[in-house]
């Protein structure tokens, strides 16, 4: 790791002027954050904060972070609280745990509370997957403000679900399995096998930084993951929730989706004030990790994002 706090590996340099923060959480924890400023710091377009989905982490978004900066943007990118390179949750750091989706908002709001005089206004949010519902549920919630939100394959409801499942994770929480793997850990997978992206450059370069840095890396989740994921998603099942989301929307669904559950993005839109969706047949769930010309589709919608907003 480099002086500068990141984690530098050839061929994916970080955004220009890349600081890293590290801000005091519960319990002696610690959270990492990476701020960006604007290439024209003396007339920014505003700030886009990127949040990221499970077992992701800063260095897999320095492209993303390189490219909204050439849109003129500031950039806030974070580890959620037992990911990357921000404190783990659990002596085990390998497993994906999350007591409640509240301790990933909390995160985000004093993330922006904290670097609020360094965050060029308007404010953008950025989420993939996981890091969709966090943003969702906190917009929704009025605990940050933002003047657009675009969600890359938003994990509003999980495509593997089956009934009982939330019966099942509390069953395992109040029998004090809630910090077990709920799926077994396995070997590290191959591009060949991987269901997330068609592009291997992108593909292999996360497996570099983990190599790289192997704290990065993230294994399954756990029992009161599950549980806490299914309470954020059960959530935006009432209409009432989303009526605080009052800012222009971009939702992008991936064609060839093994994660997350499609249908669920169109059952959140039917809520929301003003927004466009994008279907994109030839992607996998990681949007922003695919081939060029899936991710020209998303920044080409991302454009629209941004002119509907006035940004």
């Amino acid at each position: 790791m480099s002086a500068s706090g990141l984690v530098e590996i050839e061929g994916n340099p970080p955004p220009k002027g890349a600081k890293v923060h590290w801000l005091d959480g519960a319990e002696g924890r610690k959270l990492r954050m990476c701020v960006a400023p604007a290439l024209d710091r003396s007339a920014p377009r505003g700030t886009v904060i990127v949040c990221p989905g499970r077992t992701e982490f800063i260095e897999k978004y320095f492209e993303v972070g390189r490219e909204l900066q050439d849109m003129g943007f500031a950039v806030l990118m974070l580890d959620w609280p037992g990911q990357g390179l921000s404190s783990r949750l659990l002596p085990d750091s390998r497993k994906g745990h999350i007591d409640n989706f509240s301790t990933f908002m909390n995160a985000l709001t004093k993330a922006l509370d904290e670097m609020n005089d360094e965050l060029p206004r308007p404010y953008v949010s950025l989420a993939h997957s996981m890091g969709g519902a966090i943003a969702l549920a906190a917009i929704a919630k009025k605990l940050v403000e933002v003047d657009a939100a675009a969600f890359s394959a938003p994990m509003w409801g999980l495509k593997s679900r089956f009934m009982g499942m939330k019966y099942l994770a509390w069953s395992m929480k109040t029998l004090g399995q809630g910090n077990k793997f709920a799926i077994k850990p396995g070997p590290r997978e191959s591009f060949e096998d991987n269901i997330v992206t068609h592009c291997e450059e992108r593909w292999a370069l996360h497996e570099r930084l983990i190599d790289a840095k192997p704290e990065l890396g993230l294994g399954p989740i756990t029992w009161r993951w599950l549980g806490a994921s299914l309470d954020v998603i059960d959530a935006f099942a009432k209409p009432s929730v989303l009526e605080n989301v009052s800012c222009p929307v971009l939702i992008a669904t991936a064609g060839e989706e093994e994660l997350v559950d499609n249908q669920s993005h169109q059952r959140i839109s039917a809520n929301l004030q003003n927004v466009e969706r994008i279907f994109i047949p030839n992607a996998r769930h990681e949007i922003l990790m695919e081939t060029d010309e899936v991710r020209a589709q998303f920044w080409a919608a991302f454009g629209r994002l941004l002119d509907r907003a006035g940004i």
